[in-house]
């Protein structure tokens, strides 16, 4: 039973002749009465009193009715809502990111909104190192990593290049100062993101080149705590710059140069290399690209080689 038998169906019932709905579907009566025919063999009735003058709909033929047109009508709301995906005016965009990279997403996920508000967008806090596999296992259409993925299976487009930042509160006495050594920091008490990553085995790599003891006083489950507590006046932090924009602008926080810590971090988009990505999405990684190409400073668009 197909929507096209249906339709013929539903045409005769409308018009009470074969041959009348013949010519509204622009088929020839043979057509239209075979059409009818195979419908009938398939559920075992008929549709139609063969004996009337007119094609008058049998008890069977009226419940097949209502049925056809509900159906029919939901292939109109079907194409409707097909079309209304295209058109970006419903659809739903789902990404992955952790606590940090997170960030990024605010101010381009603000310009999607305010373009694409009827769009429902959700994003997935995740391990980084999760969330690959969220990606490739279609948990997430798109996830921000803040290194490249190895998997073969996944597009990387560079978004944003970080870099570390070595902040203290506005009191410390190292805050009147632009610029010190690795070396000078030996004697101050870190407070610290307890979340293994490549970026902190870097840091630790660093102290042990330069002979310097790295003390750490205390580790905290979030970057939010860390910033936060070193803004309190306990110690001091390295994190990621994007992590501290706004307490640095504010005056809440003094970020120090420290010459042997230059380490850039660039996050990246990652989504599945022969996905067919959402409408949403693709309109979310057009907005990015543009949104990149309108901002000075860290924001870039620029998928990594090979991809």
């Amino acid at each position: 039973m197909d929507l096209f038998a249906l339709e013929t169906f539903l045409a005769v019932a409308e018009e009470r002749s074969f041959s009348r709905a013949a010519v509204r579907l622009h088929r020839t009566q043979p057509a239209v009465s075979q059409a009818i025919s195979k419908l009938e063999g398939e559920l075992g009735e008929a549709l139609f009193d063969r004996g009337a003058r007119d094609a008058t709909l049998t008890d069977a033929g009226e419940v097949l009715r209502e049925y056809a047109q509900k159906l029919l009508n939901l292939r109109v709301e079907a194409r409707h809502a097909l079309g209304e995906l295209r058109s970006l005016h419903r659809g739903s965009l789902n990404l992955a990111a952790n606590e940090y990279t997170c960030l990024y997403l605010l101010p381009v996920l603000d310009r999607f909104r305010r373009v694409h508000p009827r769009i429902k967008v959700t994003v997935q806090r995740s391990l980084a190192s999760r969330i690959p596999d969220d990606v490739l296992l279609h948990s997430v259409e798109i996830g921000v990593l803040s290194f490249k993925p190895e998997d073969r299976a996944l597009k990387s487009i560079v978004v944003y290049r970080d870099e570390l930042a070595f902040v203290v509160n506005p009191r410390h006495p190292m805050a009147k100062t632009e610029e010190v050594s690795i070396r000078d920091l030996g004697g101050q008490h870190f407070v610290a993101h307890n979340v293994p990553s490549p970026q902190r085995d870097k840091v630790f790599e660093a102290f042990r080149r330069h002979r310097t003891n790295l003390l750490i006083d205390v580790e905290l489950p979030s970057l939010e705590a860390v910033r936060r507590f070193v803004e309190l006046g306990n110690g001091v932090a390295l994190v990621p710059a994007l992590t501290v924009e706004r307490e640095l602008k504010s005056g809440a926080l003094t970020r120090v140069r420290v010459k042997e810590l230059q380490m850039e971090r660039k996050l990246r988009l990652v989504h599945r290399r022969e996905a067919n990505l959402s409408h949403a999405a693709i309109e979310f990684l057009r907005g990015v690209r543009e949104y990149a190409e309108a901002t000075e400073g860290s924001y870039c668009f620029l998928p990594e080689r090979g991809d």
